[in-house]
Protein backbone atom coordinates (compact mmCIF):
# COMPACT_ATOMS: atom_id res chain seq x y z
CA UNK A 1 0.00 0.00 0.00
CA UNK A 2 2.55 2.51 1.13
CA UNK A 3 4.25 1.95 -2.61
CA UNK A 4 1.24 3.47 -4.36
CA UNK A 5 1.01 6.24 -2.00
CA UNK A 6 4.70 7.10 -2.37
CA UNK A 7 3.40 7.02 -6.26
CA UNK A 8 0.67 9.42 -5.81
CA UNK A 9 -1.70 7.44 -6.84
CA UNK A 10 -3.95 8.26 -3.92
CA UNK A 11 -3.91 11.97 -5.15
CA UNK A 12 -4.52 10.71 -8.77
CA UNK A 13 -7.32 8.19 -7.11
CA UNK A 14 -9.03 11.05 -5.71
CA UNK A 15 -8.83 13.26 -8.62
CA UNK A 16 -10.45 10.21 -10.51
CA UNK A 17 -13.08 9.99 -8.52
CA UNK A 18 -13.97 13.55 -8.52
CA UNK A 19 -13.80 14.27 -12.06
CA UNK A 20 -16.42 11.07 -12.62
CA UNK A 21 -19.08 12.22 -9.81
CA UNK A 22 -18.61 15.81 -11.49
CA UNK A 23 -19.16 14.20 -15.10
CA UNK A 24 -22.22 12.12 -14.14
CA UNK A 25 -23.82 15.37 -12.27
CA UNK A 26 -23.39 14.03 -9.15
CA UNK A 27 -22.99 15.92 -6.05
CA UNK A 28 -20.33 14.50 -3.74
CA UNK A 29 -18.67 16.31 -0.53
CA UNK A 30 -14.83 14.85 0.35
CA UNK A 31 -13.75 15.52 3.48
CA UNK A 32 -10.20 14.64 5.17
CA UNK A 33 -10.10 12.23 7.94
CA UNK A 34 -7.53 10.28 10.05
CA UNK A 35 -6.67 7.01 9.24
CA UNK A 36 -9.01 4.25 10.86
CA UNK A 37 -8.20 0.42 12.22
CA UNK A 38 -11.91 -0.94 11.21
CA UNK A 39 -15.20 0.70 9.63
CA UNK A 40 -16.71 1.46 13.23
CA UNK A 41 -13.72 3.40 14.09
CA UNK A 42 -14.02 5.18 10.99
CA UNK A 43 -17.65 5.98 11.54
CA UNK A 44 -17.33 7.07 14.74
CA UNK A 45 -14.58 9.72 13.27
CA UNK A 46 -17.18 10.73 11.05
CA UNK A 47 -19.96 11.20 13.43
CA UNK A 48 -22.31 8.25 11.78
CA UNK A 49 -23.19 4.76 12.17
CA UNK A 50 -21.61 1.95 10.37
CA UNK A 51 -24.42 1.48 8.50
CA UNK A 52 -24.34 4.70 7.01
CA UNK A 53 -20.63 3.57 5.80
CA UNK A 54 -21.11 2.06 2.38
CA UNK A 55 -18.48 -0.62 1.13
CA UNK A 56 -17.46 -1.02 -2.58
CA UNK A 57 -16.63 -4.52 -3.04
CA UNK A 58 -14.79 -5.40 -6.21
CA UNK A 59 -16.46 -8.93 -6.75
CA UNK A 60 -14.99 -11.40 -9.31
CA UNK A 61 -16.92 -13.96 -12.06
CA UNK A 62 -15.49 -17.35 -12.13
CA UNK A 63 -14.98 -16.08 -16.50
CA UNK A 64 -12.67 -13.02 -15.18
CA UNK A 65 -14.82 -10.03 -15.31
CA UNK A 66 -15.81 -7.92 -12.02
CA UNK A 67 -18.96 -6.05 -10.70
CA UNK A 68 -19.25 -3.63 -7.79
CA UNK A 69 -21.22 -4.73 -4.75
CA UNK A 70 -22.06 -1.70 -2.38
CA UNK A 71 -23.74 -3.46 0.70
CA UNK A 72 -23.79 -1.09 4.37
CA UNK A 73 -20.93 -1.35 6.88
CA UNK A 74 -23.34 -3.17 9.32
CA UNK A 75 -24.10 -6.09 6.66
CA UNK A 76 -22.29 -8.24 4.51
CA UNK A 77 -23.01 -9.78 1.16
CA UNK A 78 -25.23 -12.51 0.64
CA UNK A 79 -23.44 -14.50 -2.14
CA UNK A 80 -26.90 -17.16 -3.16
CA UNK A 81 -28.68 -13.88 -3.73
CA UNK A 82 -26.24 -11.88 -5.54
CA UNK A 83 -25.40 -15.59 -7.75
CA UNK A 84 -28.92 -15.49 -8.33
CA UNK A 85 -29.40 -11.79 -9.51
CA UNK A 86 -26.22 -11.84 -11.71
CA UNK A 87 -27.13 -15.18 -13.00
CA UNK A 88 -24.01 -17.52 -12.43
CA UNK A 89 -22.93 -20.00 -9.88
CA UNK A 90 -19.40 -18.77 -8.71
CA UNK A 91 -18.81 -15.34 -7.42
CA UNK A 92 -15.62 -14.43 -5.01
CA UNK A 93 -13.43 -11.15 -3.68
CA UNK A 94 -10.25 -11.76 -5.24
CA UNK A 95 -6.83 -10.61 -3.52
CA UNK A 96 -6.47 -6.49 -3.24
CA UNK A 97 -3.48 -6.95 -5.78
CA UNK A 98 -6.31 -8.12 -8.09
CA UNK A 99 -9.25 -5.48 -7.47
CA UNK A 100 -6.26 -2.98 -7.92
CA UNK A 101 -5.54 -4.14 -10.84
CA UNK A 102 -9.45 -4.45 -11.86
CA UNK A 103 -10.38 -0.56 -10.49
CA UNK A 104 -6.82 1.36 -9.91
CA UNK A 105 -8.22 1.66 -6.22
CA UNK A 106 -6.53 0.47 -3.17
CA UNK A 107 -9.00 -1.35 -0.44
CA UNK A 108 -10.32 0.96 1.81
CA UNK A 109 -10.43 3.73 -0.80
CA UNK A 110 -12.27 1.74 -3.57
CA UNK A 111 -15.27 3.68 -5.23
CA UNK A 112 -17.18 2.52 -8.30
CA UNK A 113 -16.62 6.65 -9.44
CA UNK A 114 -13.66 6.69 -11.39
CA UNK A 115 -12.55 3.04 -11.49
CA UNK A 116 -10.22 2.73 -14.16
CA UNK A 117 -12.65 -0.36 -15.90
CA UNK A 118 -16.47 0.74 -15.91
CA UNK A 119 -17.70 -2.79 -13.76
CA UNK A 120 -21.16 -2.84 -13.44
CA UNK A 121 -22.83 -1.75 -9.82
CA UNK A 122 -25.07 -3.95 -7.40
CA UNK A 123 -26.53 -2.31 -4.47
CA UNK A 124 -27.76 -3.55 -1.69
CA UNK A 125 -31.45 -1.78 -1.25
CA UNK A 126 -31.12 -1.34 2.37
CA UNK A 127 -28.92 1.96 1.11
CA UNK A 128 -31.92 4.02 -0.50
CA UNK A 129 -33.19 6.82 0.13
CA UNK A 130 -30.34 8.00 3.16
CA UNK A 131 -27.07 10.26 2.93
CA UNK A 132 -23.94 7.93 3.00
CA UNK A 133 -20.12 7.57 3.00
CA UNK A 134 -18.10 5.77 1.13
CA UNK A 135 -14.26 5.77 -0.55
CA UNK A 136 -13.17 8.42 -2.55
CA UNK A 137 -10.20 7.37 -4.23
CA UNK A 138 -7.56 8.03 -1.44
CA UNK A 139 -6.75 7.16 2.21
CA UNK A 140 -7.80 9.50 4.79
CA UNK A 141 -10.94 10.78 2.65
CA UNK A 142 -14.37 9.55 3.05
CA UNK A 143 -17.18 10.72 0.47
CA UNK A 144 -20.62 11.11 1.44
CA UNK A 145 -23.38 11.45 -1.23
CA UNK A 146 -27.41 10.63 -1.69
CA UNK A 147 -27.41 7.11 -2.01
CA UNK A 148 -29.90 7.74 -4.19
CA UNK A 149 -28.23 9.82 -6.52
CA UNK A 150 -25.49 8.05 -6.86
CA UNK A 151 -27.04 4.42 -7.68
CA UNK A 152 -29.07 6.77 -10.58
CA UNK A 153 -25.81 8.25 -11.58
CA UNK A 154 -23.82 4.77 -12.04
CA UNK A 155 -27.12 2.88 -13.44
CA UNK A 156 -26.83 0.28 -10.53
CA UNK A 157 -28.91 -2.20 -10.29
CA UNK A 158 -30.66 -2.13 -6.60
CA UNK A 159 -31.64 -5.40 -4.72
CA UNK A 160 -31.80 -7.37 -1.66
CA UNK A 161 -28.24 -8.35 -1.79
CA UNK A 162 -26.54 -8.17 1.72
CA UNK A 163 -27.61 -10.21 5.28
CA UNK A 164 -26.69 -9.02 8.60
CA UNK A 165 -23.40 -9.82 10.44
Amino acid sequence: MAAHAANGTDGVGRERFLADAAARGLHVEVVERPAARSLEEAAGILGITPADIVKSLVVKHKDGRFLFALVPGDRQISWPKLRQLVGVNKLSLPPADIAFEATGYERGTITPLGSTSPWPVYADATITGRRISMGAGAHGYSAFVDADALTSALGAVVADISDPM
